[in-house]
């Protein structure tokens, strides 16, 4: 396959490969083929529903964290619609129950608030609780879902197994970009806490967070942990990675607008940490560019930051073997997850294109943003 001209690719635009998510779902596939699990698309982390018909190939089937991610799901790919919220909205509840197979309720409370109207509904719908076992080696306390005061997931104290009847699952999600080591650890806990509850069950979602697809991923030990599971159990398991489909399969192309600073060291950018990649901000973390260093690396460093009024609208300091002119591509790596489904239009700043590079077609411009896009948002 030929290499990506990114030249040919208007600026900015994300870029997700066919080849390089194939070599993801490819793997996960396998350990679905080993262990007899179920490996769902979180779509909180990818939604680019392009590639929906190629995941559900593979796949089967995806998790939603709201009704209009269920829908985008059913509607786009099929499959198995499973769906989790913190507190569902009465009103919503009627098209939930219509579009999806398993829904995962927050607390016994909420199990019970819509238990009756799930079971007159006449659909076959597999429920589940989502548990907290206060376990978790997830250091940053925004991505921590068993952070002290957390909402989401029941513990142990609050529960009744007299509120559960009629639920067939149980959910827990502890995870954020680690390892299968961390999940040993994890099932642990979760076993000690809640395996009365488990001999009940048909079925246990390990929740996402799982970077299955990273090169130093030990799948064998997630083998492992999934056949203990459904082998002590009897029950089926699901879990539902998101960044594990994206992970390293696109880019974020950007041109150099200018260059400024006291010293000529800042490079403005067509795209925006705030707008197009918000993550480099909240995680904080720094993305890879093609070709450049780190700070001091190579011979010419720069500032590089978006065309906001945002003070701090800024990716991060890089090198460069020659000096940065306008009009110069840089491409950063590994922009598939997230940055689609975070992005906004802050300032009015336009949305990067959506493009797909596929096999036989190359460079596939799916879809171009403006100004209805970002006006229809706000009245």
């Amino acid at each position: 396959m030929k290499e990506i001209d990114f030249s040919q690719i208007p600026t900015p635009s994300y870029v997700v490969e066919e080849r390089l998510l194939k070599r993801n779902l490819s793997l996960l596939k396998s350990i679905m083929d080993q262990t007899g699990c179920k490996i769902l698309l979180a779509q909180k982390a990818f939604s680019m529903f392009y590639y929906y018909p190629l995941i559900g190939s593979y796949l089967a089937g995806t998790t939603a964290s709201s009704l209009f991610e269920a829908r985008l799901g059913k509607e786009e790919m099929g499959g198995e619609v499973h769906i989790f919220n913190p507190a569902y909205q009465e009103s919503e509840m009627e098209q939930i129950i219509s579009l999806c197979d398993h829904i995962v309720f927050n607390t016994p409370k909420q199990w019970l608030k819509y238990k009756e109207v799930i079971q007159k509904s006449g659909k076959k719908v597999s429920c589940g609780l989502r548990v907290n076992p206060q376990y978790s080696e997830i250091e940053v306390d925004l991505y921590n879902p068993c952070a002290k005061g957390s909402r989401l997931g029941t513990i142990l104290d609050n529960i009744q197994e007299e509120d559960l009847e009629g639920l067939e699952g149980l959910h827990f999600h502890t995870m954020c970009e680690q390892n299968s080591d961390v999940l040993v650890r994890t099932l642990k806990v979760v076993e000690e806490k809640f395996s009365f509850l488990l001999k009940k069950m048909k079925w246990i979602n390990f929740g996402g967070g799982h970077h299955i697809t990273r090169e130093d991923y030990d799948v064998e030990s997630l083998i492992s942990s999934i056949l203990h599971m459904k082998e002590t159990y009897g029950i089926e398991v699901y879990l539902e990675p998101g960044e594990a489909i994206g992970l390293n399969t696109g880019y974020l192309v950007t041109k150099v607008l200018d260059v400024c600073g006291e010293h000529g060291e800042c490079a403005i950018l067509d795209t925006s940490a705030e707008c197009h990649m918000p993550d480099v901000l909240e995680m904080p973390y720094r993305p890879e560019i093609i070709g450049a260093g780190k700070a001091g690396e190579k011979a010419y460093t720069y500032r590089l930051g978006g065309p906001t009024c945002l003070a701090g609208d800024v990716v991060g300091e890089y090198s460069f073997d020659e000096p940065l002119k306008e009009g110069d591509i840089l491409v950063f790596c590994d922009m598939s997850h997230y940055s689609m489904v975070k992005n906004n239009t802050f300032n009015g700043i336009n949305l990067p294109s959506i493009v797909a590079y596929t096999e036989k077609e190359g460079i596939v411009i799916v879809k171009q943003f403006g100004y209805e896009d970002f006006k229809m948002r706000l009245s």
